[in-house]
């Protein structure tokens, strides 16, 4: 009996000491959206099965078809209209490379005067040897010995930034980095999001003022790294810092990711002005707290607010 009663003291004392984490629901703001931009934010969305139109006098597009002389929509997303054309924008799907897109991606194989590289699309991108920077900018033909140093350039495994050149007919893309600001990354963090919360824009390199910069890939990869001081134009893109990376910039990254992770989850278009917004939202949270489902709200509705403000 003693040692029974011992026994229910030490289970007692365990569930005491045990830490409870309890989250109350909090007060949100309320967010006015005047009726000229809801009307605007208003899409035309459909799932699969839903009768698009009945006029037989549209052309059939990608993610539709014809069910009793009704276009109906095969895939859940977005409709859009050009002339007579009506179709489908699936609002999740892979990568669909546009010439002149910048991407994030990783080399997976290593192949004759060519890389592999993963990019979120359907099939690998080619990286071909004659559309690189070679160390130190040279222009000159590709010899032998440059293909047999490929593996010095880049490998598998290493991460690019890079440019579509061009598209080929089974639809794999074709990619350069012959300026600068594309190559090869060094440290920073990999962050995936939906191609389709990238938004499009003149640039997707942005120097943000908390002290990261940010490479918004059209493909859905983001990568997020410290600021670099200067660019060394003699490795032709291919030198990688492998200095130790502070404690601040690491806690700004980290603050950076998370609050990628939030817009993504909200379904918030992904660029320069929505990130820095959500970041200064999330200033007054801890950076592990960001990702809490009732403080994500909350700095998504401010970040909301701002972008309506900054838009009217």
């Amino acid at each position: 009996m003693k040692s029974a009663r011992a026994l229910c003291r030490c289970v007692q004392i365990r569930c005491v000491s045990m830490a409870v984490e309890m989250r109350l629901p909090a007060l949100h703001k309320h967010v006015s959206i005047t009726p000229s931009q809801s009307h605007r934010d208003d899409k035309h969305l459909v799932v699969p099965g839903d009768v698009i139109t009945s006029d037989t006098g549209f052309m059939r597009g990608h993610g539709t078809y014809m069910d009793e002389e009704r276009l109906t929509a095969s895939v859940a997303g977005q409709v859009e209209r050009v002339n007579k054309l009506i179709c489908v924008k699936p609002l999740k799907t892979r990568y669909n490379g546009e010439v002149g897109d910048v991407v994030v991606g990783r080399i997976t194989e290593v192949q004759q005067k060519r890389w592999k590289v993963e990019t979120n699309s359907r099939l690998d991108s080619v990286l071909l040897l004659s559309s690189v920077n070679l160390p130190g900018g040279e222009l000159r033909r590709r010899s032998t010995q440059d293909e047999l140093a490929m593996r010095d350039y880049l490998q598998e495994g290493d991460l690019i930034s890079a440019e579509v050149q061009s598209i080929f007919s089974d639809g794999a893309l074709s990619l350069h980095t012959r300026s600068l600001k594309y190559g090869k990354l060094g440290q920073g963090v990999l962050v995936l999001v939906s191609p389709s919360l990238v938004k499009r824009q003149k640039t997707h390199f942005h120097n943000l003022p908390c002290g990261a910069s940010v490479i918004l890939g059209n493909n859905g990869y983001v990568w997020l790294y410290p600021t670099p001081e200067q660019q060394d134009e003699e490795a032709g893109g291919y030198y990688t810092s492998m200095e130790p990376v502070s404690r601040a910039d690491r806690e700004v990254i980290s603050r950076l990711r998370n609050c990628l992770l939030a817009l993504a989850a909200h379904k918030v278009l992904l660029y320069d002005t929505s990130v820095l917004y959500c970041y200064e939202a999330s200033l007054p949270q801890q950076i592990k707290d960001i990702l809490k489902p009732e403080v994500m709200e909350e700095i998504i509705l401010e970040t909301r607010q701002r972008l309506v403000e900054h838009e009217g």
